[in-house]
């Protein structure tokens, strides 16, 4: 019972990712199959050029504005077809996560966390969040002019030749092409997430705690709540640090501590309970792996920078 109770609380969580993912990898082959994302990737063709990436990556940046999973499995099957080679595939993904932080400011940071936080302490988390996305693009740029040719892939194409066809032909086409990558993500989402339930059953996470780093660090004693419910749930840890920075009970200096610390405990979490069952799912344990490291680990060095510069000034 306990394992068929595992299994339901598991599909509960995966399916609705699934059929977004589904639906994101079908509507993904359509534009492409119709040549829109052709059309419309001059628009993104210069951020790619400077970094070498193949053309496939202007389009998938594309698709990434309304689904990273959808950009993603675009990038994995050409992988698979063998069109990309590792590092072009890490880079892509790599790539395809900055609109998040695009949709992240607009729906997130502005409406949410700078009214709770206030202007100076929201406006700087804000814009650590919007540095670690710049230095995002400036580590794809860099190692993209390091280690790719630049025009490698450029021709690499959804289909080629492209014949015409019409909408139920190619919906059928899109349905036959996509069916494998999808049973496959949906094979290995399914078993990351019931790993990740299982672990979280048995206190996995509720073990990592965050109290020794907090005295490591001087943080007082009365923002020890807010930085561990932080830990567990962003918005519920900046709540509790809206009224304690209005009250004058901490400065805007120890919220902002408070903020970086939490958030570099915080994205490991996230990370194994989020990234790893997505990327591995898309990309394979190796290369999903190798994404979700280096994508937390330069996020996690952003804050840390952050942090220290505020210890300095504290």
């Amino acid at each position: 019972m306990e394992m068929l109770d595992l299994l339901l609380r598991a599909l509960d969580t995966a399916i609705p990712v699934l059929v977004t993912v589904f639906l994101g990898l079908f509507l993904a082959g359509m534009l492409m199959e119709l040549g829109v994302l052709d059309r419309l990737s001059v628009l993104s063709k210069p951020l790619v050029s400077m970094a070498n990436l193949p053309s496939i990556s202007a389009s998938s940046f594309l698709v990434s504005l309304g689904s990273a999973v959808a950009a993603n499995s675009m990038i994995a099957e050409f992988k698979m077809r063998g069109a990309l080679d590792d590092r072009e595939t890490v880079l892509c993904a790599m790539m395809n996560s900055i609109p998040v932080y695009i949709r992240e400011i607009l729906t997130y940071q502005i409406p949410v966390v700078v009214p709770l936080l206030g202007p100076v302490v929201g406006l700087f988390y804000a814009g650590v969040f919007i540095t670690t996305a710049v230095v995002k693009i400036l580590i794809v740029i860099a190692l993209g002019r390091l280690m790719l040719r630049g025009g490698d892939g450029a021709e690499i194409s959804w289909e080629s030749p492209r014949r015409t066809r019409s909408p139920p032909e190619a919906t059928l086409k899109i349905l036959r092409t996509q069916m494998r990558p999808f049973a496959r993500i949906s094979i290995t989402y399914i078993a990351m997430t019931l790993l990740v339930l299982s672990l979280n059953d048995h206190g996995f996470f509720e073990r990592l705690s965050v109290l020794p780093i907090a005295q490591t660090f001087g943080i007082s004693p009365e923002a020890i709540v807010p930085l561990t419910t932080y830990v567990a749930s962003p918005l519920l840890g900046i709540s509790l640090l809206s009224p304690m920075i209005q009250s004058g009970s901490l400065t805007e200096v120890q919220a902002a501590t408070v903020l970086m610390l939490g958030s570099m405990f915080m994205l490991p979490i996230f990370a194994m309970k989020s990234m790893v069952p997505n990327y591995t799912a898309i990309f394979g344990a190796r290369i999903g792996l190798m994404i979700v490291m280096i994508s937390t680990g330069l996020s996690v060095m952003v804050r840390a920078i952050f942090l220290l510069a505020l210890l300095s000034i504290g």
